[in-house]
């Protein structure tokens, strides 16, 4: 397996970038994050890969971060998503804003990535749940536990208010809180607005 590749950058073409490591040209596919990380053309550059091989190709991805390779990773053991999906989530938010939208369970969020339906984001916040965050060492920070913040969202959603609405509550409920107070706590909050 090739692990990461160092070498001159000698021609990017959107996704795919074109890297001259001892006379050899490597093609290698990286998300949106990763391009606008780049030098310019004739500098040199070190990325992380992921060698794929298959029936049909053999192809390389690469990636700034170990960060951005273990969400691919992560992302590409879905069933139905494939390298190109894996590369679209991670062009079309960042690692973190992945993560979050998987704890949280936000479905929502996943689906404005082009190429992302409503069953595809689904199946992601599934099937990542539990995995990438702690994966990747991300805490949810200030915020509540992501199973106690996805539950009152949902609680302050089933009672009519917006999403918009009821993100804002949530940042104003303190952490450790349960699920009842947290739910008390949001419409105390929504009906002083």
């Amino acid at each position: 397996m090739i692990g990461r590749i160092q070498g001159i950058l000698v021609s990017v073409h959107p996704p795919r970038l074109l890297v001259d490591c001892q006379g050899i040209g490597y093609e290698v596919d990286v998300p949106m994050s990763t391009l606008y990380q780049l030098p310019q053309a004739g500098q040199k550059i070190t990325l992380l890969t992921h060698f794929q091989v298959r029936e049909d190709a053999q192809q390389l991805f690469g990636f700034a971060t170990e960060t951005e390779r273990e969400a691919f990773r992560q992302l590409i053991k879905i069933s139905g998503v494939g390298s190109r999906t894996a590369l679209a989530v991670l062009s079309g938010m960042s690692v973190n804003e992945l993560a979050q939208a998987i704890a949280l369970q936000e479905a929502n969020r996943l689906t404005q990535v082009p190429g992302i339906g409503k069953k595809t984001a689904e199946r992601l916040c599934l099937e990542l749940k539990g995995k990438l965050a702690p994966d990747l060492g991300i805490t949810p920070g200030k915020a509540l536990t992501p199973d106690t913040n996805s539950e009152v969202l949902q609680a302050l959603l089933a009672l009519g208010y917006s999403e918009k609405e009821a993100l804002l509550a949530l940042k104003q409920i303190p952490p450790d809180t349960s699920v009842s107070d947290g739910i008390r706590m949001g419409l105390k909050y929504l009906s002083k607005t």
